[in-house]
């Protein structure tokens, strides 16, 4: 018993000796004064208005990596890529569409397919010009 008392205050004094040492080596450093960070502020535009903010300038990049010269206003003022909107410009409905509409001779609106006699003949038309 007596040997294992005097192995544990052995083991005491080994751990307190460090620590001391520590503490003068610690206190005679001078503390450095910490850096002001800088908070870092994101350059990819996220969410429903990441193209007008990347359009804007404000962003830089949208995440799929659409850059403010990807970008233009449709003529309902809606944000929209170029290359997507040329991509439907140039699809055969529209193309239809169009024919079908001078071919009936229909001028300002009329709903494609709506309930109107206009509307559904013009519908049919187009259809039959797709295919």
């Amino acid at each position: 018993m007596a040997k294992a008392m005097k192995a544990m205050k052995a083991m005491k004094a080994m751990k307190a000796a460090p620590m001391k040492t520590m503490k003068k080596a610690g206190a005679m450093k001078a503390m450095k004064p910490m850096k002001a960070m800088k908070k870092r502020v994101s350059i990819v535009a996220r969410g429903r208005l990441a193209k007008s903010m990347v359009l804007k300038g404000t962003k830089a990049h949208t995440v799929g990596g659409l850059k403010a010269k990807d970008f233009m206003k449709n003529k309902y003022g809606k944000i929209v890529s170029k290359k997507r909107h040329a991509a439907s410009a140039k699809s055969p409905w529209m193309a239809a569409c169009k024919a079908a509409r001078k071919a009936l001779g229909i001028k300002g609106f009329a709903v494609i397919g709506g309930k109107t006699p206009e509307g559904k003949a013009l519908y049919a038309k187009a259809k039959s010009l797709v295919k």
